[in-house]
């Protein structure tokens, strides 16, 4: 007999298998991992290129409307063009637009930054001249400018005021921006520092003087310049004017004028006294305590640093330096009596989440060894383990040199491949046991290539199914594509150095290692031999030559139904589908809105009943309160500008959860159960309250977001109105709100241009003196050492910020020299403040927001179930013009102005887009699995058998869902992708053995029943290998989706494909190889080589 030809596996295991380099390509390997470990950044989150950009043009005095037409809508139309811009977004306010600009995911930030102020810059003639429009103030954002660590300062001190507390953080900032990785320092809170100039009106008239002289008195005051160089002799000498003021005795102690020949001080006019200016905002820190009796919360004033780290650094070590560095300022830069927490940190976080995942990784790997051990013995078992240790090095460091960093999704990615990294290897060295059994007595050298060549080429095949089915996710679009990208990333570069080391590495081991057999198995020993009489009875009913034909169609129509059934599960509801479910974080955030024009204090006073129930809550460690103003952002807060919150209306409390190891509920849990008891809070304030949690995946405005579009303003606020109360009218949807704003009054000082002109009085200046009465005016700044400027402000004392006739009797200096009461030049006009207008992509738009809160076990919160709930009632909704809402799912109207339109975003995008893409990821990688089974095996119908198993998948996804009621999710739609390369792998190692077989000379039907038999054990061990791999991420909130799915569909297809794919093979192939006179099921015969 003519001795078989090796093909390329074998070859390559026949070189390795003796050769002194592999024991050093080995060692590399390892030490190319050890180096990855300690080289990677980790952080909690992938590094994602999502950047955003906000362009801030002020124009003091416009209406919203002259803001959108004049400087919105130009600038819009300008920055639309760019390449690489996402959406355009934009809303205009009195004396303000800010557009921003949302550049597709994956474009760097440093070349959107620079496109951007290249398009600004180029186009300037968008902005209207001579009107007193500013100029364009560019602020980019992006992940980097969410802080990692938030410190608190407060003290428990009852005379340390806020004023004092930011002091000391400004000394503490000076300190952190040294630490190494750290970008910006900044302090969030505090009144800042002022020298109040506090102006009695009655005494400045009686001295003849006005408020707009008094400013020019002060800003001439505080002029210097360098007048020139005195030459004396053979020098210059640089000649300077001055003094400057420095301090507040220096403002009290000017002169303003001279009256009966004796100067008039501004002390005698004013009040003036340096420190904090009138409140505009609030910080405290709640600490909550709690005893033998209820829990109370002691509050004390606060300021937060917020830091963030450089791109590309190490998250854990930037976050550590500063906590350190922080410490080593106590009681040096920061007094024994201010208390520092830290009320954030990303780094513990990050490196919490990596410690858990890595040691997941190692239990998993040695469960993986563990199950070899007992299924082949401990010296395949230390092959395998080898082999697993070596692949999961590399694959780091390939993951390094990729440029992912050790996160969370990175960390999944490894332990998720873990049960088909082992694939090859396990394998390989199982059929080199079997061989090792069959040829008793036969060397290590001549059993290994044989034993490698037999499976190399199903094993290089199944591998690269795997990858076909896992690499196009790599391509999924938007933010969810580049967050879950190491998943298919880092599964293929493993799949692929997990086959070079079955080739490479294992032949050398087995040969070092495996122990010779000197018995012969006769096969009734073993898995195999066990499972013989089990594959005989069930096979003998669907090869009968009489009955085989009715059994295997009633086989084939369990299996349909069973599929039926499983597809049906999230139709009737048993399985909830939702983009990704909630993470178990440590912290949420509650966002309070009230009515413009509320004053800060009561803003306050909101958040601290609010704080004084969030007391009573078990799982709350502490809180933060901001009145007035915005709160350290997290990615969330990025993407729907929260930092751009502020004003005495907007409130934020930053709540912080006991460690989730000390704790039984769930962070989403915690916030579904407090949420009504917030929102009943909020009712008695008249204040919107809205409990924020960080979103699991990628961020948007909210979870529910109906954008209303129409021809006119006043109709689009009207549907956009009806549109809230169906909202708030259906059942789970929550935290409902909108962006307009409920009416608030405003007056208007409408000056006489003529009379003015008459007594030469300029209308900037009647407008200037009322700011400064009202609001202050910073005339000036100190010139002193302070990193931060210090203005001179001048305005009326508080008791006369309350009264309009107070701020009419100021006085402004008339052509005469008279001093002229302002009442004598304005007329008063009530009205009611301007709505915001908000556009989105060159359309106006009004936006209605949700969440969905579920049931009290959370397995309802998928917006999408709170969105087709509205659907009917919004189809009967009638339009200001008469005409039925018309409703867009996918893209905005494309003719708003032929009548009213409202387009669903929010979460319901995100998902469609993410299953969109992925779906269509998934047709890619059977079409690529097609192409290469085709390939390989020269036949087109073979590889639809070999690709039949792929729909039994889901007879253990869903049901395993609805078991364990979880929600269908991204996760665990990765996971169904994922199965089809590993299910096909499994048919491929049976249909390649049947062709052995048959080449062999067994029967047809026995060799259809030898397949099922022989390759069983492999299989078997693949597969809870994958399972086993799967098992120690099925706790992880995010990706259990992800090992459910691989669990039961693993479980229940691979039980049916063992059955399955012999028998779908035997009815197709039946006709070409099955003798007219054989047998119904021949004896066993000896297995093939």
């Amino acid at each position: 007999m003519q001795e078989h030809r090796l093909g390329i596996s074998g070859r390559i295991a026949a070189y390795f298998q003796g050769a002194q380099i592999t024991p050093l390509l080995a060692l590399v390997a390892f030490l190319l991992g050890v180096f990855a470990v300690l080289v990677t950044p980790r952080e909690e989150e992938p590094q994602i290129d999502v950047t955003m950009a906000n362009v801030i043009v002020p124009w003091p005095g416009a209406s919203a409307k002259d803001v959108e037409a004049m400087v919105t809508t130009p600038a819009e139309q300008v920055l639309s063009q760019m390449s690489g811009v996402e959406h355009v977004m934009s809303v205009s306010r009195p004396g303000v637009a800010v557009v921003t600009v949302q550049f597709k995911v994956g474009v760097p930030r440093q070349a959107a930054v620079v496109r951007l102020y290249d398009a600004v810059g180029a186009n300037a003639d968008w902005l209207p001249q001579g009107l007193g429009v500013g100029q364009p103030i560019i602020k980019p954002k992006g992940v980097d400018d969410v802080p990692i660590v938030a410190l608190t300062l407060h003290s428990t001190r009852g005379d340390a005021g806020a004023f004092e507390l930011e002091r000391v953080a400004r000394s503490v900032e000076a300190e952190i921006k040294r630490v190494p990785g750290t970008r910006e320092v900044k302090t969030l809170g505090g009144p800042g520092r002022a020298v109040m100039v506090e102006v009695d009106p009655t005494r400045l008239a009686a001295v003849g003087l006005t408020l707009h002289e008094l400013r020019g008195a002060l800003q001439s005051a505080n002029l210097g310049l360098p007048v020139g160089d005195l030459l004396q002799g053979n020098r210059a000498i640089a000649i300077e004017t001055g003094p400057y003021l420095h301090s507040a005795q220096d403002v009290a102690d000017l002169v303003l004028a001279s009256r009966a020949g004796k100067p008039v001080y501004l002390r005698e006019v004013a009040t003036v006294r340096e420190g904090a200016p009138p409140a505009e905002r609030y910080v405290w820190h709640g600490e909550v305590q709690r005893g033998e009796g209820a829990a109370r919360v002691a509050e004390h004033p606060a300021v937060t640093l917020a830091i963030t780290k450089k791109p590309g650094e190490n998250a854990i070590d930037v976050a550590n330096a500063v906590v350190q560095r922080a410490s080593e300022l106590h009681n040096t830069v920061i007094p024994a009596d201010v208390q520092v927490s830290t009320t954030r940190n990303y780094g513990e976080t990050a490196n919490d989440k990596a410690t858990t995942l890595i040691k997941k990784l190692l239990f998993a790997t040695f469960a993986v060894v563990a199950l070899v051990f007992i299924a082949l013995g401990r010296r395949e078992a230390a092959i395998v383990g080898t082999a697993v240790i070596l692949t999961l090095t590399v694959t780091l460091f390939a993951s390094w040199a990729w440029g992912f960093t050790l996160n969370r999704v990175s960390l999944f990615a490894l332990i998720f491949s873990i049960g088909i990294l082992v694939d090859d290897a396990i394998v390989v060295v199982e059929n080199i046991h079997r061989h090792q059994q069959l040829f008793p007595g036969k060397p290590l050298r001549e059993i290994i290539p044989g034993a490698v060549d037999e499976v190399g080429g199903p094993t290089i095949l199944a591998t690269f199914t795997v990858i076909a089915a896992l690499l196009p996710m790599a391509f999924v679009s938007g933010l969810m594509g580049p967050y879950m990208s190491p998943i298919p990333i880092n599964a293929s570069m493993g799949m692929l150095l997990s086959l070079a080391i079955a080739f490479v590495v294992t032949p050398w081991l087995a040969r070092l290692w495996m122990k010779a057999v000197h018995e012969h198995d006769d096969g009734k020993h073993g898995l195999a031999g066990k499972l013989a009489p089990l594959f005989e009875r069930i096979f003998r009913p669907l090869l009968d030559e009489r009955r085989g034909g009715r059994n295997r169609g009633l086989l084939g129509l369990v299996v349909a139904g069973l599929i039926v059934v499983s597809v049906a599960l999230p139709v009737v509801g048993l399985v909830v589908l939702k983009m990704l479910p909630f993470d178990n974080k440590s912290e949420f955030q509650v966002i309070v809105d009230m009515p413009a024009g509320t004053p800060v204090e009561k803003n306050a006073a909101v958040l601290r009943a609010l704080g004084a129930h969030l007391a009573t809550v078990p799982e709350v460690l502490n809180y933060q309160a901001y009145a007035g103003t915005a709160s350290p952002i997290n990615f969330n807060g990025l993407v729907r500008q929260y930092d751009l919150r502020a004003g005495g209306e907007v409130g934020d409390l930053q709540v912080n959860l006991v460690d989730k190891a000390h704790r039984k509920d769930q962070s989403h849990l915690i916030a579904m159960r407090v949420r009504p008891a917030l929102h009943a809070i909020g009712a008695r304030f008249g204040a919107n309250v809205k409990v924020v949690e960080v979103p699991p995946g990628p961020p948007v405005l909210a979870p529910i977001v109906a954008e209303v579009y129409g021809p006119d303003d006043s109709g689009r606020r009207e549907v956009a109105k009806a549109v809230r109360a169906i909202f708030e009218a259906t059942p789970g949807v929550v935290d409902v709100d909108d962006s307009t704003i409920a009416a608030a009054p405003k007056t208007l000082l409408l000056v006489d241009r003529a009379k003015a002109a008459q007594l030469g009085v300029t209308q900037q200046a009647i407008a200037s003196t009322l700011r400064m009465g009202l609001a202050g005016d910073a005339a000036t700044y100190l010139h002193d050492a302070s990193r931060y400027a210090v203005p001179a402000l001048i305005q009326l004392p508080a008791e006369l910020h309350g009264s309009l006739d107070s701020l009419l009797q100021l006085t402004v200096r008339s052509r005469s020299g008279a001093a002229v009461p302002i009442r004598e030049l304005v007329t008063v006009s009530d009205t009611v403040r301007e709505q915001p207008i908000y556009r989105k992509d060159l359309l106006p738009v009004v936006f209605v927001t949700g969440d969905m809160a579920g049931t009290k076990s959370g397995d309802m919160d998928s917006p999408l179930y709170g969105m087709f709930q509205m659907r009917g009632q919004l189809a009967e909704l009638r339009a200001p013009d008469g005409g039925a809402l018309t409703e867009y799912f996918i893209s905005q109207p494309a003719n708003p102005y032929a009548g009213y339109a409202l387009k669903w975003d929010g979460e319901w995008q995100i998902t469609y887009e993410t299953f969109r893409d992925m779906g269509a990821a998934y047709a890619v990688g059977l079409i690529l699995i097609y192409l290469l089974v085709v390939a390989h095996f020269g036949s087109y119908l073979t590889p639809l058998i070999i690709m039949a198993p792929i729909p039994l998948t889901v007879i253990g996804v869903m049901p395993g869902h609805a078991l364990l009621g979880a929600q269908f999710t991204a996760t665990s739609m990765i996971g169904m992708i994922a199965l089809a390369g590993i299910i096909v792998r499994n048919s491929i190692l049976l249909v390649d053995f049947i062709h052995l077989q048959i080449e062999a000379g067994v029967a047809f039907k026995r060799a259809i029943v030898q397949s099922a038999i022989t390759r069983a054990q492999p299989i078997a061990l693949t597969a809870l290998a994958a399972m086993i791999g799967a098992l120690f991420i099925l706790d992880d909130p995010i990706f259990n989706g992800l090992a459910i799915a691989l669990i039961f569909g693993i479980l229940v297809s691979t039980v049916l494909t063992l059955v399955v794919i012999p028998i779908l093979y035997y009815v197709a192939y039946r006709r070409a190889h099955e003798s007219a006179h054989e047998p119904a099921l021949p004896p066993a015969a000896q297995p093939a080589t």
